[in-house]
């Protein structure tokens, strides 16, 4: 059942991506000439004012295919015959949309709490160090820790993790106006916790009652916090302290939705625990997808602002034929990555690696 759910969401995230571009291609007066949700062999069609809408065979991928997107056209609809910031609008539209979708999704999710959990510094479980005249009050505000932006209060294991040692600048709202406590000494120890031994920093956290407000305050705290986490995750690839085994594709994500969805304590939460990670590749899809790099909608915008920098100096129309064939490398390279992720999250799931 959940790997079920799993599939319609990452066919859901398909379609309103291509629906951005649809309808801003189609608002800024742009021709479409198809619109197809799956991939493969036409199931169904149908014409309607000069676009073709089709359901395709495969439930994998779609498109929205725009007059001279990848070919010259004498069209004055087409695609390249529009200024420079109505292309950029048309290609960023997908990742709006996927960015828009784990928002709302996380809407729906937190609509569903009862309270929130704030960053707010309520109290200390016991004596801790970094608390103080010089050090973290209760009533402040934790926004940064080592310079890095605190959405949530699941940021601070997160943050504090990637630290090579126990110390930490951390910046506070404290009485409304910001402030820089500089190499505060902050460790997890054993605590009591009704009359249970926790390892734990000894924060505690003051919590609000919900209410339609702060559902979207919450909700807008952990896309941006979703966002952190892909550029994290980059970094780390990066940096190689993350490798190609913690990479996973489709099948990788969709074997994770359902370990979460049937280890819930009951389906209802495991719907909302599924419906979480939704948002969260939701939201990575919109990120990624932004990325400078061939056959991705972001490199797309990269080419158009550079060609559009190189036109406007030499005067000379470029042909765009050989911005199609490094799109094509780059969309045969990432089908070669997918691939290889692919084979890799089999090999997992079978127990061979």
């Amino acid at each position: 059942m959940f790997v079920i759910f799993a599939i319609i969401i990452f066919g859901l995230l398909i379609a309103v991506h291509e629906f951005g571009h649809f309808i801003a291609a189609k608002s800024l007066g742009v021709q479409v000439n198809e619109f197809a949700l799956g991939m493969g062999p036409v199931v169904y069609q149908n014409t309607k004012h000069e676009t073709v809408f089709s359901l395709r065979l495969l439930p994998v991928g779609g498109f929205c295919a725009m007059e001279g997107e990848d070919e010259s056209s004498d069209n004055p609809k087409a695609f390249t015959s529009q200024s420079a910031w109505k292309r950029i609008i048309i290609l960023a539209a997908g990742s709006f949309m996927n960015f828009l979708t784990g928002f709302l999704i996380a809407c729906i999710i937190f609509s569903h709490n009862s309270y929130f959990v704030t960053r707010t510094i309520d109290g200390f479980l016991g004596d801790v160090e970094y608390s103080g005249a010089s050090g973290i009050q209760p009533g402040d505000t934790i926004v940064g820790i080592d310079g890095e932006h605190i959405w949530t209060n699941s940021d601070f294991d997160l943050v504090m993790s990637r630290s090579e040692d126990d110390y930490y600048d951390i910046r506070v709202i404290r009485d409304g106006k910001p402030l820089l406590l500089e190499e505060l000494h902050i460790y997890k120890q054993d605590f009591d916790v009704e009359g249970q031994q926790e390892h734990l920093f000894g924060m505690k956290l003051r919590v609000e009652e919900k209410n339609a407000l702060n559902v979207l305050k919450y909700s807008w705290f952990n896309a941006m916090d979703f966002v952190k986490m892909v550029r994290l995750g980059l970094t780390d690839l990066i940096s190689g302290n993350a490798g190609f085994n913690d990479m996973s594709g489709v099948v990788g994500i969709v074997d994770t939705m359902n370990e979460v969805g049937t280890q819930s304590e009951t389906i209802t939460i495991g719907f909302l625990n599924v419906g979480y990670l939704g948002a969260f590749i939701a939201v990575n899809l919109a990120v990624m997808n932004m990325l400078p790099l061939p056959a991705l909608d972001g490199g797309r915008v990269f080419f158009l602002i550079i060609t559009e920098l190189i036109e406007r100096i030499t005067r000379r129309k470029l042909d765009p034929k050989y911005e199609g064939y490094i799109h094509m490398a780059g969309l045969f390279l990432l089908l070669g990555l997918m691939l290889l992720v692919t084979a890799n999250d089999i090999l997992k799931l079978i127990g061979l690696k």
